[in-house]
């Protein structure tokens, strides 16, 4: 229960609940203090230790019904052993039934715990299976409905279904080598297929079930509107919003470089200058100021799980070409490519499309932060100078590669600064294969960006008024 407090904890901060380590534990003492008896008197403790805002309640409520309700309904399917329901249904009768009684209780000893599960209906030691499968899987990352297929196979391989699969195949021969009749085979196959179904079904149920109490009810306005949850009308509307911003920073910096477009007093010119008129009237000079050319580099992840962050964050490199004089873009996803050229020569749709079909780079790979940023600073580090803000965009998510944070330190000492911009909230970083924990150290600075409203943040921070 301790593991289910902590897990469901997470649950509400994803959802928009702020939680404290110390409020968890108050909640896992105030649940040892109450009991589990009582469904109501459950919800009323986690509710008085987690909850302290009243715009949270109903939040607390959906995510509570959706991770504590929803669990009898993953093993409903399952509630009888696999020779039950041949009795009952009277599939076998006779010499093949006998020998199926006498023989597959013994070679199920054999097996593995979710096969035994399976074949005894135990529904109870399959959801163990489950929950310690669950607790190997970052369900933080389940951003989609279109990620439950990915889910459901993880979970399913963490609880043993691949020795499962082996071992029910197995069975069959050596019940066949016993005596089983081709008759009383075919009955036995299609009860083995049958559960084997049945725990498949099971994982699509549980990973439905995390994603409904993971996946926030869109609310309020389109700035404040986690990237992952906007639909593609909204993510047209959010590019404007983008474009909208660019404009506003572009003339912010205008404003800048004129008011600093004079230098220092050049208190010896002015002297000069002025000896002819005895110094009445006084026409100051100053010295000139040498025109600035920074330089910036964007490195940004267009993998499946950040898609629609990265249509925004492309969009904002595609417009800092607007704002600084020499910006290179890259985009990578296990491999690295330049998409500088796609940003010069199209309009900033266009430019987008081009970015993500696929011709500068496989879209296809899983993410690998640490060959991307490896390949590129082999590649590129002999063109970044103190001149240079590097821009990393991605959620640090690396599949469980080597990090190769070395590639982001040698890009630190040589660069001004390097700015990671993290699509996942702090809360998430260091479970499962994200590894920002390991990357913040290598970096200038680490922000987090989900909404439009952190993006314009974020941008006002890197161009200060």
């Amino acid at each position: 229960m301790d593991a289910r407090l902590v897990e469901f904890s997470e649950v509400l901060r994803q959802n928009g609940l702020r939680i404290s380590v110390s409020e968890s534990l108050d909640a896992a003492r105030a649940v040892g203090l109450s009991g589990l008896a009582d469904r109501e008197a459950f919800r009323a403790v986690l509710k008085s230790t987690l909850c302290k805002r009243a715009q949270d309640v109903d939040t607390f409520d959906r995510a509570f019904d959706f991770y504590f309700s929803g669990a009898a309904k993953t093993f409903e399917a399952i509630d009888r052993a696999l020779l039950e329901r041949i009795q009952e249904e009277k599939l076998l009768e006779g010499d093949d039934l006998a020998m199926l009684m006498h023989w597959l209780p013994r070679l199920q000893e054999a097996l593995s715990p979710l096969s035994q599960a399976a074949l005894q209906g135990n529904a109870a030691a399959l959801a163990r299976l489950f929950r310690q499968s669950a607790l190997q899987l970052d369900f933080g990352r389940l951003q989609s409905t279109l990620q439950q297929g990915f889910f459901s196979r993880r979970l399913l391989t963490g609880a043993g279904v691949e020795s499962m699969r082996s071992e029910l195949s197995g069975l069959e021969r050596e019940l066949t080598a016993r005596g089983l009749s081709p008759q009383g085979l075919e009955v036995v196959q299609s009860q083995l297929a049958q559960a084997l179904r049945s725990v498949e079904d099971a994982a699509r149920r549980e990973v439905q079930r995390q994603a409904q109490a993971r996946l926030r009810k869109p609310t309020g306005g389109l700035n404040d509107r986690a990237f992952h949850t906007l639909g593609r009308a909204e993510v047209d509307a959010a590019q404007r919003s983008v474009r909208a911003l660019a404009e506003k920073l572009k003339s912010r910096l205008t404003r800048k470089q004129a008011s600093r477009r004079k230098g220092a007093l050049n208190p010896l010119k002015t002297l000069r200058k002025n000896l002819s008129a005895g110094g009445v009237p006084m026409v100051p000079y100053f010295r000139r100021r040498r025109p600035q050319r920074p330089d910036v580099v964007v490195l940004c992840d267009v993998s499946d799980s950040v898609r629609n962050a990265s249509r925004m964050m492309l969009l904002f490199a595609y417009t800092l070409q607007t704002l600084f004089s020499r910006v290179r873009s890259f985009i990578f996803v296990s491999d690295v490519g330049e998409a500088t050229s796609y940003f010069k020569d199209a309009k900033p749709e266009a430019a987008l499309e081009r970015a993500l079909a696929g011709d500068i780079i496989s879209l296809a790979s899983n993410s690998n932060y640490g060959r991307a940023l490896a390949n590129f600073a082999r590649g590129e580090l002999g063109s970044v100078t103190r001149r240079t803000t590097v821009l990393v965009i991605g959620d640090g998510r690396n599949n469980y590669n080597p990090a190769n944070a070395w590639a982001l330190e040698d890009l630190k000492r040589k660069a001004k600064r390097v700015v990671w911009i993290c699509t996942e909230p702090r809360s998430s970083w260091g479970f499962g294969d994200s590894e920002m924990l390991t990357y913040e150290k290598a970096c200038s600075q680490v922000v987090t960006v989900q909404t439009l409203a952190d993006l314009e943040r974020v941008a006002q921070q890197l161009i200060p008024a």
